[in-house]
């Protein structure tokens, strides 16, 4: 069924029927407990006689502060808090979250929509879930060629209205907002950050993780974080995904799904229960496009890994906490903590252990595969929770230097490394958050820059753990960013033995000073027509109208897409231009070992693909996978001789 100017469709998203709360559901004891006698601790705000709760009422601090989440007991008029969407495939998804509800209040929500020049129509129902209070529409053969007024319903007076955009896949410049670690102890409005992001106009929001601290009251904390960003993310496509504090955890490693049982969960899996964890998930993730892989990990709890195409940059969004193993117990402990190494007599390499797992083989899998499929991209990015290194020296405070930290995703170093690169094949860029610290990086994987970049955002809010990086000899590496005004770029290895160099650093300079803490946000703009990545990182309390000035100092940070594939040429293949001037896709495979080089799109209707070995390659051709013309036997030309012309093949 087609959604279109012509067309609005009834569909139900969640085998509705008009549902009532009869008075006696809230006080059953399956309600007021959902997760059962020993985590009756959870979701207490939000169920059973939710509404005399003594959390709801909002309590002083000393400063005027307020101590909890926002009051739920909100005029009934009110109880729309918001709603996030993505589009993909001609499918739309979309959540609405809700206050919760009373007795005798319908426990049913209506999507309406309003096309250019029609009136609203009524175009699906869905039941409100509980606990969790959130609800889900898909509207399948969806037109993305027009923007589109929505609006969510409940009962007679109940609102929250939106823009479903049209893909912006005409403009030149795709903008994508990277955002993360919204800290619960700061409560209230984040205006400062949603007005410059208002001014900013990015294409795509990407939350990637700890969007609430309120470990055992999830539906609490998102319903406040809703609060907080629901002015830009009405009318805009969010990604949203769940981190370690959104679960509950101080740190995460999911280990496939299992069961953790010990302070700090080194052991790997989630210590709360399934139905809680897929609550998470569910009110964070419903609305991404479907998951590639859907099979669940252990103990049925849910996996979300997919890919979104916006203004034709492909994203790849992972879950790398979901399948990472767990150390405690696989590595001799050298630390405070299973998971903190301060023993300067490690050796990286010793911890490096046979069979253990990062992003896991169904992601790695997933990436390859998304490699090599270019449709309707021209530019690649992969979106996660954390950093492929430990780019961080302090941790905590000022003074607590840290060797290593296996929270990061620099850890286990062989998984991580295959991992980076996978994504270097796509010549694709990373964001993630998590750090607490707003760097960009250029990997390493056999030697210093021959892998992708990385941009790891700063915390939103940073209130929670403060994070520096400080070399100890306060120098900078070898390769230094030239006329950089950071002190300590270039090339370094982190206590992993991972190789990084280090382009820009925001280190805050008084994490007690809500002005210099260095919380902020990120933008990556992806400039289709040159191929380029900018990497800009804004203060939280900046206006962004000064432009650059305004921004952390090392910032703005420019790259070209090919430069996400660092390694030098030794060769290359001729030039080959295809005579309708579109571009291809273009897969380049080295005869000898059969491995996939990389995949690229050309660009200005020509590529000359360069090549790390004189051994002979085959070149595939496409419009979005290489499929359709396959050259064996291409020699390699030497540089020199690559560059004068000579040798341009028409396609």
């Amino acid at each position: 069924m087609k959604v279109s100017r012509r067309n609005a469709i009834k569909k139900t998203a969640a085998g509705l029927t008009s549902l009532m709360i009869p008075p006696q559901f809230l006080r059953a004891a399956e309600a007021v407990k959902p997760f059962g006698e020993d985590y009756a601790n959870l979701e207490t705000l939000t169920t059973g006689e939710w509404w005399k709760r003594p959390g709801n009422l909002m309590t002083p601090l000393k400063n005027g502060r307020k101590a909890g989440p926002p009051n739920l007991n909100i005029p009934r008029n009110q109880v729309v808090v918001f709603a996030l969407y993505t589009q993909q495939n001609e499918v739309l998804k979309l959540t609405a979250q809700l206050f919760p509800l009373k007795p005798g209040e319908p426990r049913q929500v209506r999507l309406e929509l309003k096309f250019p020049k029609e009136d609203w129509k009524e175009v699906a129902q869905a039941e409100v879930l509980y606990p969790g209070w959130d609800a889900h529409f898909r509207i399948e053969e969806w037109d993305d060629s027009v923007d589109v007024k929505y609006r969510v319903r409940h009962g007679e007076g109940a609102k929250f209205e939106g823009l479903i955009r049209k893909d912006p896949r005409n403009k030149e410049e795709i903008v994508v907002a990277n955002l993360s670690c919204n800290s619960s102890r700061t409560t209230g409005p984040r205006k400062e950050i949603v007005d410059n992001l208002r001014k900013l106009n990015p294409d795509l929001l990407f939350f990637g993780g700890d969007q609430t601290y309120r470990h055992t009251e999830h539906t609490a904390g998102w319903i406040e974080f809703g609060l907080q960003y629901r002015d830009i993310i009405r009318d805009r496509p969010t990604v949203a995904i769940p981190d370690d504090h959104d679960v509950g955890h101080p740190n995460v490693w999911g280990e496939n799904g299992k069961h953790s049982s010990i302070p700090g969960n080194a052991d790997g899996g989630y210590k709360f229960p399934v139905d809680y964890v897929n609550l998470v998930q569910r009110q964070q993730t419903w609305s991404l496009p479907d998951p590639v892989d859907p099979a669940p990990v252990n103990r049925n709890i849910g996996v979300y890994f997919t890919r979104l195409t916006v203004g034709k940059v492909d994203f790849a969004i992972l879950e790398d906490r979901k399948f990472k193993t767990g150390p405690a117990g696989k590595i001799p402990q050298m630390g405070p903590r299973p998971d903190h190494i301060n023993d300067p007599s490690y050796d990286p390499r010793k911890i490096d252990l046979e069979g253990l797992e990062l992003l896991g083989p169904r992601q790695e899998k997933f990436l390859e595969e998304w490699t090599e499929d270019w449709t309707d991209s021209d530019m690649k990015c992969v979106l996660s929770q954390t950093a492929f290194c430990g780019a961080v020296h302090m941790h905590g405070s000022r003074n607590s230097r840290l060797l290593a930290d296996l929270d990061c995703n620099g850890w286990p170093q062989t998984p991580s490394r295959r991992a980076l690169s996978l994504i270097r094949k796509a010549r694709a860029v990373h964001l993630c958050g998590d750090q607490h610290l707003a760097v960009v990086v250029k990997h390493g994987i056999d030697q210093h820059g021959d892998g992708p970049f990385g941009f790891t955002g700063p915390a939103l809010v940073n209130t929670i753990y403060g994070r520096w990086w400080h070399p100890e000899d306060e120098k900078p590496g070898p390769n230094p960013v030239p006329e950089s005004p950071l002190p300590w770029t270039g090339d370094f290895k982190d206590g992993l033995g991972n190789k990084i160099s280090m382009v820009a650093y925001a280190n805050p300079e008084n994490i007690k000073d809500e002005q210099k803490r260095a919380d902020g946000f990120g933008i990556a703009r992806f400039k289709k027509k040159t191929r380029e990545v900018v990497f800009e990182c804004w203060p939280r309390f900046s206006d962004v109208r000064d432009g650059k000035k305004a921004q952390f100092p090392g910032w703005p940070v420019t790259i070209q897409q090919e430069a996400n594939d660092g390694r030098k040429a030794v060769a290359y293949l001729p030039e080959y231009r295809f005579r309708d001037g579109k571009d291809r896709v273009v897969k380049i495979i080295e005869e000898n070992t059969g491995e996939v080089i990389y995949t690229t799109r050309s660009h200005k209707g020509s590529i000359r693909p360069k090549v790390f070995s004189n051994s002979k390659h085959t070149v595939k051709f496409g419009n979005n996978l290489p499929d359709e013309i396959t050259l064996t036997q291409v020699q390699p030309l030497p540089i020199k001789s690559s560059l004068n012309g000579d040798h341009l093949i028409e396609i």
